[in-house]
């Protein structure tokens, strides 16, 4: 495996069922070599835990385009490579919504590693949050911002390979079927 896409998303509120941003980061050949952000306007109403926990809220999004625009943008970049994130199961459930409720077509299942699958086994005895994670690895992070999540994941999956783990072995499949 040579390329990941790595994500994060934050969402508005406990419905889990909308983006209010989202960070990609792109891996090719061991090297990040792109970073995505955008805020998304979900278009749904926003809890309170989640501004807290993300500063982001209505007004924030007000003039951020939609998950459909934001989805012509990173569809392809998304498309491309091994899906990754932290906790993964969690953002490609809300991706799913999102794709689900805008009645937009993208592949039935996809193939994906959860980098908190890969610290319960490789770093065993420790918390495998992203943020203790980081402070593990000494990264950099500005937790529940989508592009330092997205840009932290990818750098704990980098120290998991040069630490030589065999990811192989964590890839996992994700259907996006009803």
């Amino acid at each position: 495996m040579s390329k990941f896409t790595v994500f994060d998303v934050e969402t508005p509120n406990r419905y889990n069922n909308r983006i209010s941003a989202i960070g990609i980061t792109v891996i090719e050949d061991g090297v990040i070599t792109d970073d995505y952000y955008s805020l998304v306007n979900p278009e749904t109403g926003f809890d309170y835990f989640n501004i807290q926990l993300t500063g982001i809220d209505e007004e924030s999004v007000c003039n951020a385009p939609s998950f459909p625009e934001v989805w012509r943008e990173i569809e392809p970049i998304m498309s491309r490579g091994m899906i990754v994130a932290h906790n993964a199961v969690f953002d490609l459930g809300v991706l799913k919504h999102c794709l689900q409720d805008y009645g937009i077509d993208w592949r039935p299942y996809t193939r994906y590693i959860c980098t908190a699958k890969i610290g319960r086994k490789v770093l065993p005895g420790m918390s495998h949050r992203l943020n203790d994670l980081c402070c593990y690895y000494d990264i950099e992070l500005c937790h529940h911002q989508a592009a330092s999540d997205s840009r932290a994941c990818a750098e704990i999956l980098l120290r998991y390979i040069e630490d030589g783990a065999d990811i192989k072995e964590f890839i996992r499949t994700y259907s996006f079927s009803k």
